[in-house]
């Protein structure tokens, strides 16, 4: 297979780039005092009256004007104000983070696919069979027709058509593999080349608050929907259903990506993208508790699997073989433990080190706490498990641990992950 075909990923963090309004209150007073009596007598007008005369004249002829004015003003005021020329268009104004979010969507949206599924069912009350159709989001992830969507999209589907952005459809799609542990799933498009595939980013670098772009097909029906927002949250467990509804299936996810882009129906399997264009995340799942609440699969999560299918076209996810709770104010309370992040290795029910497997020969033990896998820290971003699942099968990781309060580093050989 040429290096042409291979998914473009990026697994090494890089540098990224008065006046006081002071008011005069002023207060008017009134001079009282006792009236004097006069006698009444008869004098002609004088001068000083006429000229009072004539300037009350005048005064009252200027407020009438004034009145006048007022209300022609008013009428004046009350005519809406319409726009006239292009040149005073408000729509022209493009700020920098709307050239950001255009130039995302404009470059990204080609590798952006809607996934139509056929499922068939039978109806409880006359056990007849019927045709359920669904929709979702997928992207491209190679040049030769690789895609990536969520596990939900596709499962039981008996049918999967694929819809480009050009309105190129692609019938009998493959679903290839699903991840037995997160809600992933590869789909194959046959005998094609040169399709436009996205950049996977790096979801270990992320912070609180960067801006990202969501594209799907929201609702099934608005193909390339793009919306934007931040990273509000990372490391977020989740238990997610496919429906809304008792009955349908749920499945505990962990480490995922929060933001408030909105995620809606049918954007399930679309990409979560900095504003450099990269994915970093696969839109999964909306909150019903939280309004604006979306959450996606970190990338790292899914780049060892991909990288491993299209070397090998199997679907092989790498593991460590232990069992862990990731640390909190809580679980260091009740464990007594003496840091603040990290993976405790302990298990409630069977053994918390696989007997046999690769933590196990490697000398990994129950109560170590790990702390880093090739340098980046546990819990701050990723769990173990998220930061194991960028490697392939037989790939060797070096992990941090602490042991009695001991530093030290051992180097695993990571296995294939058996159900």
């Amino acid at each position: 297979m040429s290096d042409s075909n291979k998914p473009v990923i990026i697994t090494e963090p890089k540098k990224y780039a008065d006046a006081a309004n002071a008011s005069t209150d002023t207060s008017s007073g009134a001079v009282s005092g006792t009236p004097v009596a006069k006698k009444k007598t008869t004098k002609k007008p004088s001068a000083t009256w006429f000229v009072a005369a004539v300037a009350m004249l005048l005064i009252g002829g200027t407020a009438g004007y004034g009145g006048a004015y007022l209300q022609n003003e008013m009428q004046s005021s009350a005519t809406p104000t319409v726009l006239t020329s292009s040149e005073e268009d408000g729509n022209a104004t493009v700020t920098a983070n709307e050239e950001s979010i255009a130039a995302v969507a404009k470059a990204v949206s080609p590798s952006i696919v809607s996934i139509i599924t056929t499922t068939e069912r039978t109806s409880r009350f006359y056990n007849q069979s019927y045709q359920q159709g669904g929709a979702g989001t997928g992207m491209i992830v190679s040049s030769d027709g690789y895609i990536m969507t969520n596990k939900h999209v596709v499962d039981g589907a008996s049918d999967v058509s694929v819809v480009m952005q050009s309105g190129d459809t692609f019938e009998n799609v493959e679903v290839v593999g699903v991840d037995p542990l997160n809600d992933v799933a590869f789909l194959k498009i046959k005998n094609v080349t040169d399709l436009p595939a996205v950049t996977l980013g790096d979801s270990k670098t992320i912070r609180i608050g960067q801006g990202v772009v969501a594209i799907g097909n929201a609702l099934g029906q608005y193909q390339n929907t793009v919306t934007s927002g931040i990273v509000s949250g990372t490391g977020r467990p989740v238990v997610a259903s496919s429906g809304g509804v008792s009955g349908d299936s749920a499945e505990s996810l962990t480490d995922l990506i929060q933001t408030d882009a909105a995620i809606n129906s049918g954007n399930s399997g679309g990409p979560l993208l900095n504003l450099k264009g990269q994915v970093i995340g696969i839109n999964t799942a909306v909150s019903t508790e939280g309004q604006g609440i979306g959450f996606a699969i970190p990338i790292g999560a899914t780049k060892g699997m991909l990288q491993n299918l299209v070397e090998t076209g199997k679907v092989e996810r790498p593991y460590l073989g232990v069992q862990y709770v990731s640390i909190n104010a809580q679980v260091r309370e009740e464990y007594d433990l003496t840091v603040n992040r990290g993976d405790y290795i302990t298990a409630t029910s069977g053994r918390s080190v696989q007997s046999g497997g690769p933590a196990a020969k490697a000398g990994i033990r129950d109560g170590d706490i790990i702390t880093a896998v090739n340098g980046f820290k546990v819990g701050e971003i990723a769990s173990v498990a998220s930061l194991v699942s960028e490697y392939q099968p037989g790939d060797k990781v070096e992990v941090t641990l602490l042991r009695d309060g001991k530093e030290r580093t051992i180097s695993v050989t990571l296995g294939t992950y058996q159900q």
